[in-house]
């Protein structure tokens, strides 16, 4: 076993209402005293629907460049898709632990697919209230089904078909991002890789907390993604900073959240922000999202776009491989 899983530490901790001190974050980063309590950020909510293209582009545009995220609502994801997608997750975290641990991810793996509980070098040794799995789900040639559960036996089925309900909608969300800097509707695709763009679905499992208050899901940070497409349960739980606080996020039904991240950050040199965003935990109630990364392929190189680079807007980014990228973020190395 990797480490001992947050999940079972939770069903020990509940009996004595206390957590180990390693989930005890720092004073300036508790919940607690960070968060500015009863208001709910209602961040841009857009209609995909809207037949007004130009308003459609100057709202994600603008939603990109001052919030770095936003919700989507008629994004044309079957409402019953996101609901089976929901339950096939929490089956398999409600499984035994010893058929979990099947596809953890094996002891000195690199990657980052499989079950798991540590993700990246810890701040001041402070581990985050969650379990996760990961598996990549497109392009069919980047698939690894070892880490894929077997069981629920829906459960492969299931990803598959909301993974290609999502491509189109991943597609129109890139189309209309490159318009709003002026590009043509492909430009930012392929400045990630064109078709060989790779999805990585991961799953959160934040289990109840006997101290919300103290303790973190995961620490403040930006997706290392293009974008991030959420599908969040009914626990609140996202939390944005925004005016130098901390806010809940207002959740809409059946709306999918958008994480602008650093790819998409570095591609519009600057121009789009990528979100600053945490998570915080429940103490009755288990906390689940479905994030989707968009991500380029390892080897691919990113950096502004350079049809946005001249003399009076030299670049603010270095080119560099994604993979590169990835591992100086994981290790808070310098970018």
């Amino acid at each position: 076993m990797e480490v001992e899983r947050v999940q079972e530490i939770a069903s020990l901790s509940n009996l004595k209402g206390t957590i180990p001190s390693e989930f005890i974050r720092l004073e300036n980063e508790q919940p607690i005293t960070t968060t500015v309590q009863g208001v709910a950020l209602e961040v841009p909510v857009i209609d995909l629907s809207n037949p007004d293209h130009q308003s459609l582009v100057a709202s994600v545009s603008e939603a990109s460049k001052n919030w770095g995220i936003f919700q989507v609502v008629n994004h044309e994801i079957p409402s019953e898709l996101i609901s089976k997608l929901q339950k096939v997750g929490r089956e398999f975290f409600e499984l035994p632990q010893e058929e979990k641990e099947v596809i953890a991810k094996p002891i000195g793996y690199e990657g980052v697919e499989g079950y798991g509980t540590k993700l990246q070098k810890e701040v001041e040794g402070k581990k985050g209230w969650v379990d996760h799995l990961f598996h990549r789900v497109w392009p069919a040639s980047i698939i690894n089904y070892h880490f894929w559960p077997k069981n629920p036996p829906s459960y492969r089925d299931t990803n598959e078909r909301y993974t290609q309900s999502m491509i189109p909608v991943a597609d129109k969300l890139l189309g209309l991002l490159s318009r709003g800097l002026g590009l043509e509707d492909g430009e930012m695709k392929q400045g990630l890789g064109g078709e060989d763009l790779n999805y990585m679905l991961k799953i959160n499992y934040y289990p109840p907390c006997p101290c919300p208050d103290l303790a973190l899901g995961v620490a403040p940070h930006t997706d290392m993604s293009s974008i991030t497409i959420l599908v969040p349960n009914e626990v609140q739980g996202l939390q944005v900073f925004k005016d130098d606080h901390w806010y809940d996020v207002a959740y809409i039904p059946n709306a999918l959240i958008i994480h602008i991240g650093d790819q998409i950050e570095i591609l519009s040199n600057g121009k789009y922000k990528s979100v600053y965003h945490r998570t915080t935990v429940n103490k009755e109630k288990t906390r689940m999202s479905w994030p989707m990364f968009l991500e380029p392929p390892p080897e691919f190189e990113v950096g502004p776009i350079p049809n946005l680079i001249n003399q009076d807007n030299p670049p603010k980014y270095k080119t560099k491989k994604f993979k590169d990228y990835v591992y100086c973020k994981l290790n808070k190395l310098p970018q």
